[in-house]
């Protein structure tokens, strides 16, 4: 999947690998539907960071979460 192109698949992916690997419990909450495609680049930047490390704290999965809530 590229990623780097702005579409609705492309940001359902990233919203589900972001869910995946942060383990969240809610992820039906997080759906990539209702994320603007204007937003597409802010997402990107997100889920780059989610796949660049193994591990996160509970505030940074919080912060992260918080992130994508406010990009809907």
């Amino acid at each position: 999947m590229d990623v780097t192109q702005a579409s609705r698949e492309s940001i359902a992916f990233m919203i589900e690998t972001i869910t995946t690997k942060l383990r969240v419990a809610n992820a039906q909450a997080m759906s990539g539907d209702s994320i603007p495609l204007s937003s597409h680049e802010d997402l990107l930047d997100l889920y780059d960071l989610v796949v660049s490390k193994s591990a996160f704290s509970i505030s940074e999965i919080e912060a992260i979460v918080t992130e994508i809530g406010r990009l809907r």
